[in-house]
């Protein structure tokens, strides 16, 4: 049985590592990819090609203090308009390099607030992105929705243009909690959105949980996880609070001596994981629960579950088009990442500019050491037979390659009947792992806690 003492002669307890929802990570990409570049991938996209979108829409009526995303405040709907204008000129942008003959599996609105924009723009941005290619029969879309910034309307307008799954953050119920990160939301009201969720048809509800908060205890955490399993999500996304100062600014607000240290953060995600196993979940990959019945669940056993940067996914696209300042896309060549702030990106969408910053051109060892890392991080284990005949290499060449795996976890991985599996705590020493075949890797200290 694992302990916390084995956890600490690991050094997991003190590790920084990616969350690896891209190899590299986003942290080494760089401006030799451009706007040519992602005209080029575009059209070299195959016909017939499954295709994913996703929009960003940076835009808050409040930053919470916890969030490192890409984000900025507005009082007014003013500059709501405007960005969706942009966001349909950088559609048609992609549109005149894509072949015409693709189809979309699956669109994702994030942000940011999604559900900032009022009735009459989701509306339109729907339309738009359903008109843009063909759509699958299956189609897949997904909203983040803010119970505090979402109306029957709003609600109404989603259901109509197909919504299929809808995401809310909770984070935490506990009121000290919430006000200790900048973000208060009642659990009356989240519990009276999903019901307004659940009365438009939305078959499919996901919920994010923190652990790792501020003033956060087990009690605490605990009594939040009784009132999720309350409202009934069909899957749960428990993620360590990533502390990261240096990067978001916002987290200054955040008294960091009421952080939980390291052996408190691994009590509270084996409490509130306990607690979802006990009410029938599933555990998927290093931080999702999900009913059997669930999709992600039926993905996860079959062995077609993926990584993506909005984290774990049944959506098996090959290409993912990002729209919106900041939104990074990928292709089979590489990534690309839209510019980061909504001023640059709009100056170049309004110059009719693709309006690519900086991004990665993969070579065949990343696109190798990419597929091990989403092996990894996906299912535990990596099989070396169908590996190497993918990447047409020899059997011991890639033995090589895993070496560094063995070594930094002597005991919790083995190779066996040619397949290299975590053997001992997977969830927990699975980013060890992915960062043991990172040859890109960085300083730990300015990574957010592998735990």
């Amino acid at each position: 049985m694992t302990t916390q003492e084995d956890l600490r002669d690991l050094g997991l307890l003190d590790a920084r590592a990616p969350r690896y929802t891209s190899y590299p990570p986003a942290n080494h990409f760089g401006p030799a990819v451009g706007p040519d570049s992602v005209a080029e991938w575009l059209r070299a996209v195959p016909r017939g090609t499954r295709v994913s979108l996703y929009v960003h829409v940076p835009y808050c009526r409040r930053l919470c203090w916890f969030c490192a995303c890409r984000t900025q405040g507005t009082a007014t709907d003013r500059p709501l308009g405007q960005y969706l204008d942009r966001l349909l000129r950088e559609l048609d942008l992609v549109g005149r390099h894509l072949p015409p003959e693709v189809e979309v599996t699956a669109i994702h609105l994030g942000g940011g607030t999604p559900t900032i924009l009022p009735p009459d723009l989701l509306g339109r941005l729907c339309a738009a992105l359903r008109a843009f290619r063909p759509v699958a029969r299956d189609l897949s879309l997904s909203v983040e929705i803010d119970p505090t910034e979402v109306d029957p309307a709003r609600l109404d307008a989603l259901a109509e243009a197909g919504m299929t799954r809808a995401s809310i953050g909770v984070q935490d119920f506990d009121p000290l909690v919430q006000e200790a990160i900048g973000r208060i939301q009642p659990f009356d009201l989240t519990r009276e959105v999903v019901g307004l969720i659940r009365g438009a048809g939305v078959r499919s509800l996901n919920m994010d949980l923190l652990f790792g908060l501020p003033h956060q205890t087990r009690a605490r955490l605990a009594d939040s996880v009784a009132k999720v399993l309350a409202l009934g999500p069909d899957r749960v996304a428990l993620y360590g609070y990533a502390h990261v100062p240096w990067m978001a600014k916002r987290q200054a607000m955040i008294p960091a001596d009421a952080l939980p240290g390291a052996e408190e953060r691994l009590a509270l995600f084996e409490a509130a994981a306990r607690l979802f196993v006990w009410d029938g979940y599933e555990e998927i990959g290093i931080d999702h629960f999900a009913r059997p019945g669930d999709a992600l669940a039926q993905a996860a056993r079959e062995g077609r579950m993926r990584r993506n940067f909005q984290g774990y996914t049944e959506d098996g696209a090959e290409v993912l088009i990002g729209l919106g300042a900041s939104a990074i896309s990928r292709y089979p060549q590489g990534y690309a990442q839209n510019a980061p702030t909504s001023s640059l990106w709009a100056a170049a969408v309004e110059a009719g500019r693709l309006p690519t910053e900086r991004g990665h051109r993969l070579s065949a060892e990343d696109r190798l050491r990419a597929d091990l890392i989403e092996q990894i991080m996906c299912r535990f284990a990596i099989d070396l037979p169908a590996t190497a005949a993918r990447h047409g290499l020899e059997r011991d060449g890639l033995r090589l390659r895993l070496g560094p795996v063995l070594e930094r976890l002597r005991g919790w991985a083995v190779l066996e009947d040619d397949r290299l599996r975590l053997v001992r705590s997977p969830r927990l020493v699975a980013r060890l792992a992915a960062q043991a075949l990172d040859t890109y890797a960085m300083p730990e200290g300015r990574h957010s806690r592998a735990l």
